[in-house]
């Protein structure tokens, strides 16, 4: 899912399992959900343009990645209903453009990918550290609390105390929460007794985190990837969103704390390669099905 504290929820955005640390291995190998898809097709077909896609051309899409008109129906539906879409009409056409809570949740994953990369290089020493305690009458805060701290890149070093590597605002996390009172946010470096690499191990499952990456270079690192599907359109769309999938997931650990073969980098080097090779049939193929209205969405 992608965390969107600015607006009050959380966007689910990749498939669902039941430790948001593991099991993605298995999960590699399901079918990704139509909401999963659908926000990888708006970043990489509407996002930046100022267009809205009509319901038509969408369904026709997803059909190449085996996903039912019924379903495509319903996603638009439900995010449009959650201000993740807008709706516009032309005759008796129905046409989905973005909001501008979308816009920007798009444009975060988009930035995750290309300019936040899959390797983090960063030398610095410093740690943010997050302690809370609430009551037990604040369960389901102090569950919503870990959720979106996880989606943030925290890992749990003990009770109550959160890190995550560099410093990382999470303001919006709080506020949102109304947790204010209950939640202390440090920036802070370990001691010679507790160095990073201690902190790695101790609050993050790093087995987990690199096994997503093996789990994608398994599927997409092969001469013929995906060789069913029916073309690059397809294949790109199932490309960004097994690897935004991936990236999510990672709280970006300092490399230099991480083992000599640890597969962000070839993992990410996959991707990139795949998407230059697929980037100019996809879209060639989109602009030939797409139906579009101009749009732009309100700031």
């Amino acid at each position: 899912m992608l965390v969107d504290p600015k607006y009050g929820t959380l966007v689910t955005a990749v498939n669902e399992v039941p430790n948001v640390g593991g099991g993605y291995a298995a999960a590699m190998t399901d079918a990704p959900r139509p909401q999963a898809l659908m926000l990888n097709f708006l970043g990489l077909h509407v996002l930046g343009r100022d267009v809205a896609v009509y319901s038509g051309s969408v369904i026709e899409v997803f059909a190449r990645v085996g996903v039912s008109e019924e379903a495509v129906r319903s996603t638009l539906t439900r995010m449009a209903g959650r201000g993740l879409l807008a709706r516009h009409r032309s005759g008796r056409k129905v046409y989905f453009g973005l909001t501008a809570r979308s816009a920007a949740v798009l444009e975060d994953g988009r930035k995750r990918i290309w300019e936040t990369g899959a390797v983090n290089h960063d030398t610095g020493g410093d740690w943010t550290l997050v302690g809370f305690s609430l009551p037990d009458s604040r369960r389901g805060d102090r569950h919503d609390l870990r959720t979106q701290l996880s989606w943030a890149g925290f890992g749990p070093l003990q009770n109550g105390l959160w890190i995550a590597p560099g410093r990382r605002d999470v303001d919006a996390i709080v506020d949102h929460l109304g947790l204010a009172d209950h939640v202390t946010v440090l920036t802070a470096r370990p001691t010679d007794t507790t160095g990073s690499a201690d902190l790695v191990r101790k609050a993050f499952d790093t087995a987990t985190i690199a096994a997503r990456y093996t789990g994608f270079l398994t599927t997409w690192d092969v001469p013929e990837p995906l060789p069913a599907v029916p073309d690059h359109l397809a294949r790109q769309l199932l490309l960004h969103t097994d690897w935004l999938q991936v990236v999510r997931q990672d709280p970006h650990l300092p490399a230099e704390h991480l083992p000599a073969d640890w597969p962000a980098s070839p993992a990410e080097q996959v991707f990139r390669r795949l998407d230059a090779d697929l980037r100019g049939e996809a879209a060639d193929l989109a602009a030939a099905i797409l139906d579009e209205l101009p749009d732009r969405p309100p700031a």
